[in-house]
C-alpha cells in the first residue's frame, strides 16, 4: 500500500475524504492528517508519504508554498494532488511548475478522484519498479568493484557515506541462501531470488532498527551483503548471535530452510575483498553445518575438506538392500552414507559424485533387467539436484525416496521376469505365428516352463495357446483369401498350416464355413456364410 497524507484546515473535509474514499482498493493507506501547510511539511519530513493530497487556501504556510518548500528544499519526494474551492487558472500553472500530479476541484466527485486514484498507482508502481531496477544495477556494479576490483579513494570515500561505515572499526561480508524451495506448493509460494532478496532487506532494517543501510546484491542464486560491527552492538558484538536471530526471522517469514555465511572481519571497506572470498569458502562447508544453517569463517571451524569416495562395502550394502527392499537396513545405510558426508568434511563437488556413482549402480542394474530408469519419478531431480539449494537433510530425504523407489520398480522387473515377460511372448508369436512354433519351442526360447508358460497365458489373455496361435493364422488366411488368387493348399502354407485339410477343418471350425466356401460368397458379391452372420 502507497501511503498518503491529507492536509487541510477543514478537518469536516479530511475526515469526509477518509470516508468517502476506498483508500485500500485504490492502493493507498492514509498514515497521516495535517491542518496547514507548516504541520504539513514536518509530517512529510518524518513519514515520507508517497502522495499528499492538500488545499491551496491555509492558514500559516498554504499549498503552493509547502509544495515548493518539499520540492526544493526537503528530503522526500511524494507525489502532489491539489484540493481547491477556487477554480483559479494561475493556481494550476503555479502548481503545473511543481511537477503537481493533478489539480481537484471541491466539492469532490467520488468518481473521478477514485479514477485519479487508481491511475496514480500504476503510475507509482511503475516508477517503483524502475527504481528499484535502477538500484540494483547501481548496487550490483558497487559490490562488484568492491569484491572484484580495486577501487580508487574516491569511489571507496563514496560508498564508505552512503554505507555509514566512516566510523566502523570492522565489516563482514555475508551471504544469506534460501534453500528447498522446490518442497512449496504448485501455487507458488515459494519466494524468487528477487523476491527472498526484498524479505531480507525488510528483515535487516528490523533487526537493526532502521539506521543501517543496507545494499544487497543477487549473486547467482544465493544474496551478499555488508554488515558493519556497529549493527553487532546488541549481539554482545558477535556475529553468531546475530546470525540466529537474523536466521530465525528469516525462516518465519520464509518457511524455508535459510542457509548463512559469513566472512572473515576486516578493518574497512577497502579490504572487504578477502571478508568476500572467506565467505565463499564457508560455503563449502554448509553441509558440514546443516543442523544450525550458520557457517562463521572466524570461528576456525574450516577443517581440511574431503574430496574421497565412499567405502566400496557402502556401496555394495546400499544396492543389495535396494534390491531385497530391506527398508529398515537401507535407512540405516543412508543415514551412515549421510553422516559420512558431515562428520568427515565433504566437499559439495565430492557429495555430488558420491551420490552420482550411487545413482549410476542402481541405473545399470535397472538396465540389466531390461528396465527403463525413466520409469523413477525422482530421477531426474537426484540427476539435477546440485543445481538447486538445497539442505543435506533435504537431499538426503530425496536420496531415500529415490532408493524406496528404485526397489519397487525392481521388484516389478522381476516379476515380469519370473512371469516370462508375457507382452514380449505375445508379439514374438504375433511376428512368427507362420512358422512351425509351439508352447515348447517358444518356452524353450524364452527360458520357461512350458507348463507354467501355458497356465500364465491363458490367464493374461483368456484363451489357450494353441487358439490364440490359429486364431492368427485363420485371420491372416482370411486375409490372403480376400486380396489374392493363392490355391487353399497354398494359403495353409503361407499361414503355417503343414497339411491342407487340417487348415479346412480348423477354419471351418472358428468361422463356420470352409475356405472355399468363404472365398465363393465373396466372389458372388454376397456376405460369406457362418459364424459372421450368426447372431
Amino acid at each position: 500500500m502507497f501511503k498518503v497524507i491529507l492536509v487541510d484546515d477543514e478537518m469536516f473535509t479530511r475526515k469526509g475524504l477518509i470516508k468517502l474514499i476506498d483508500w485500500e482498493a485504490c492502493g493507498f493507506e492514509v498514515v497521516g492528517e495535517a491542518d496547514n501547510g507548516e504541520d504539513a511539511l514536518e509530517l512529510i519530513g518524518s513519514i515520507q508519504p508517497d502522495l499528499v493530497i492538500t488545499d491551496i487556501r491555509m492558514p500559516v504556510l498554504d499549498g503552493l508554498e509547502l509544495i515548493r518548500r518539499v520540492t526544493e528544499e526537503g528530503d522526500a519526494d511524494p507525489v502532489f494532488i491539489i484540493l481547491s474551492g477556487y477554480d483559479d487558472f494561475n493556481y494550476a500553472q503555479k502548481a503545473v511548475r511543481y511537477g503537481v500530479h493533478d489539480f481537484i476541484l471541491k466539492p469532490i466527485d467520488e468518481i473521478e478522484f477514485t479514477e485519479t486514484l487508481q491511475a496514480l498507482t500504476i503510475k507509482l508502481a511503475r516508477d517503483q519498479e524502475d527504481r528499484s531496477i535502477k538500484d540494483n544495477l547501481l548496487t550490483g556494479a558497487m559490490i562488484e568493484t568492491l569484491i572484484l576490483d580495486h577501487p580508487d579513494d574516491a569511489f571507496l570515500a563514496e560508498w564508505e557515506d552512503r554505507l555509514m561505515l566512516k566510523e566502523v572499526n570492522g565489516l563482514y561480508y555475508m551471504f544469506a541462501e534460501l534453500n528447498d524451495i522446490h518442497l512449496s506448493t504448485e501455487d507458488g509460494m515459494s519466494p524468487s531470488l528477487s523476491g527472498f532478496r526484498e524479505i531480507l532487506q525488510r528483515t535487516l532494517q528490523r533487526i537493526t532498527g532502521g539506521g543501517q543501510p543496507f545494499y544487497l546484491h543477487e549473486h547467482r542464486n544465493r544474496v551478499g551483503f555488508i554488515i558493519p560491527d556497529s549493527m553487532l552492538q546488541p549481539f554482545q558484538g558477535k556475529i553468531r548471535p546475530f546470525a540466529e536471530v537474523l536466521l530465525q526471522q528469516l525462516r518465519n517469514e520464509c518457511g524455508f530452510r535459510i542457509f548463512l555465511y559469513a566472512g572473515c572481519k576486516v578493518g574497512c571497506l577497502t579490504d572487504i575483498r578477502d571478508s568476500y572470498r572467506s565467505a565463499k569458502e564457508a560455503l563449502q562447508y554448509k553441509y558440514v553445518h546443516d543442523d544450525t544453517g550458520i557457517v562463521i569463517h572466524d570461528e576456525g571451524s574450516m577443517q581440511a575438506l574431503q574430496y574421497m569416495s565412499l567405502d566400496d562395502k557402502l556401496y555394495s550394502q546400499l544396492v543389495e538392500q535396494i534390491e531385497e527392499m530391506a527398508s529398515e537396513n537401507l535407512d540405516k545405510t543412508i543415514d551412515e552414507i549421510f553422516d559420512n558426508f558431515r562428520d568427515k568434511c565433504y566437499a559439495p563437488e565430492a557429495v555430488k559424485t558420491n551420490i552420482h556413482q550411487c545413482v549410476t549402480m542402481i541405473v545399470r542394474i535397472i538396465h540389466e533387467m531390461d528396465g527403463d530408469e525413466q520409469e523413477i519419478t525422482t530421477l531426474e531431480m537426484l540427476l539435477d539436484w546440485h543445481d538447486l539449494n538445497l539442505s543435506l537433510s533435504e537431499l538426503r530425504r530425496i536420496f531415500m525416496t529415490f532408493a524406496e523407489e528404485s526397489g519397487r520398480y525392481m521388484a516389478k522387473l522381476r516379476k515380469r521376469q519370473q512371469s516370462g515377460d508375457i507382452p514380449k511372448i505375445r508379439s514374438y508369436i504375433e511376428a512368427n505365428y507362420q512358422e512351425n512354433i509351439s508352447l515348447k519351442s517358444i518356452a524353450a526360447a524364452f527360458y520357461i516352463n512350458p507348463v507354467y508358460l501355458g497356465q500364465v497365458f491363458k490367464k493374461t489373455y483368456g484363451m489357450y495357446f494353441n487358439d490364440f496361435l490359429q486364431q492368427l493364422r485363420v485371420n491372416e488366411a482370411k486375409r490372403l483369401l480376400r486380396q489374392t488368387d493363392l490355391r487353399i493348399y497354398e494359403v495353409a502354407e503361407r499361414v503355417g498350416f503343414g497339411n491342407s485339410d487340417y487348415f479346412v477343418t480348423r477354419f471351418e471350425k472358428i468361422e463356420g464355413v470352409t475356405p472355399s466356401e468363404y472365398r465363393n460368397s465373396l466372389i458372388k458379391g454376397g456376405s460369406p456364410k457362418g459364424r459372421l452372420n450368426e447372431t
